[in-house]
């Protein structure tokens, strides 16, 4: 299976969340490539089977608006049919950007392959495996 891991970061910490999605994808036999938002494009997403995507929370609890946003705002109707997952990092609330995503991909139609995985701040260990198993879980049939 082809996927492609996208993420936005400003920190680093989503960035480490995506690399090790990106490494379960693989371990699991998936030809996996990790991209920025800024380097993936909506037309990209045709060829893809799988499609794992991460942004940390920004602002009041919402998706990057520069960048991550006007992607998935282009290709979230594209992604019908496809394994789709999410992740991210936030630095306060309680994760209600994540929800909300959600709820938005359950609006354009889109069913996700996996639970998604956000922590606070930094990504620890437990959460790396969590992304290492939602990269997995993309990829397998």
């Amino acid at each position: 299976m082809k996927a492609a891991v996208v993420y936005f970061s400003e920190t680093g910490n989503t960035e480490a969340m995506a690399r090790a999605v990106l490494k379960g994808a693989q371990e699991a036999g998936a030809e996996a490539t990790l991209l920025t938002s800024g380097e993936f494009t909506a037309a990209m997403a045709a060829d893809c089977g799988a499609i794992a995507l991460g942004c940390p929370a920004s602002g009041s609890e919402e998706l990057e608006q520069s960048e991550f946003e006007p992607l998935f705002a282009e290709m979230a109707s594209g992604l019908a049919g496809k394994k789709v997952a999410l992740f991210g990092s936030y630095g306060w609330g309680g994760g209600e950007w994540m929800r909300q995503w959600e709820e938005r991909c359950g609006a354009e139609g889109l069913t996700l392959a996996a639970d998604s995985v956000i922590c606070m701040g930094p990504p620890d260990e437990e959460t790396l495996e969590n992304c290492r198993g939602l990269g997995r879980s993309l990829v397998q049939a």
